[in-house]
């Protein structure tokens, strides 16, 4: 299927800020690049690397006064494969790829090495098969116990705030998600991008875990995982996975987002 996103940020700044984004799609095999763009107005100059997970960035000095950045995408992506069958066993710690062992540890907001949260953990799953069955229960469980709200969190709030305040965002949820899985020895990484099948178009977060031989995409914010993906980028927690990173005063005016599948010419926008 052929699918499409954009995503527009107005800013106001107040003097020259640097910032580093992450605007750009990721090259791989589940998805086939065939049209992109990216503009910066007023124009400036922009220098690109690709950082520690792969991920595409973005280098730039803002000008002062309003300022517009515009990612776009066209790709050629699958729908989100159904239960698989039969279901993806659990890895052991010994038996998994080297460069999965950092999806197993704790990070910034997935504190997955906390009590609290093994404990949450043990009681979901409960005596569940290791593997699939146990990310899906977590997932369930995050779907039906989280409630979905703007404004509540904040780039402080943590997996561990969420168990308490049981309310938040799909960053939030994919935190709780992952820190979950992390402490039971499960690879869980945070993932981003644009995504066909949200009741409000935004750019999105999930989670993929590590079972059997491949990642696995689980999403908490839906009633079951679906829909069609554009994968800009993916990290340990939302610390690896801003759009933009500021250093500097600048002040977010509006984000515009779409979605499109083009084939079936069903579009939605949204502004935040």
């Amino acid at each position: 299927m052929k699918m499409k996103g954009k995503c527009v940020f107005t800013y106001q700044i107040n003097y020259p800020t640097p910032v580093s984004m992450m605007l750009r799609p990721r090259r791989e095999e589940r998805q086939a690049i065939y049209k992109e763009g990216f503009e910066i107005e007023p124009s400036v100059h922009f220098t690109e690397f690709t950082d520690s997970y792969g991920n595409a960035c973005q280098r730039a000095t803002l000008p002062a006064g309003d300022v517009k950045i515009t990612s776009h995408v066209e790709a050629d992506v699958m729908e989100t494969p159904p239960l698989p069958n039969p279901l993806p066993p659990f890895v052991p710690i010994e038996q998994l790829p080297d460069e999965t062992m950092l999806y197993v540890l704790p990070s910034r907001y997935c504190q997955s090495d906390l009590w609290e949260i093994h404990q949450l953990a043990s009681q979901i799953v409960g005596n569940l098969t290791p593997g699939y069955e146990q990310v899906e229960a977590i997932r369930s469980w995050v779907h039906q116990n989280i409630n979905y709200q703007y404004g509540v969190t904040n780039a402080s709030t943590t997996a561990l705030d969420l168990t308490h305040n049981r309310t938040g965002v799909c960053r939030d949820f994919t935190h709780l998600v992952i820190a979950l899985c992390r402490s039971l020895n499960i690879p869980a990484r945070m993932t981003v991008g644009y995504l066909d099948k949200l009741k409000i178009t935004d750019l999105h977060a999930w989670v993929e875990a590590y079972l059997g031989d491949q990642w696995y995409t689980f999403d908490s914010v839906q009633e079951h995982t679906h829909g069609y993906r554009i994968v800009l980028g993916f990290g340990r927690d939302a610390a690896d996975v801003a759009m933009v990173t500021q250093f500097g005063n600048m002040q977010l005016q509006s984000l515009e987002v779409e979605t499109a599948l083009l084939e079936e010419e069903n579009t939605s926008a949204a502004v935040a």
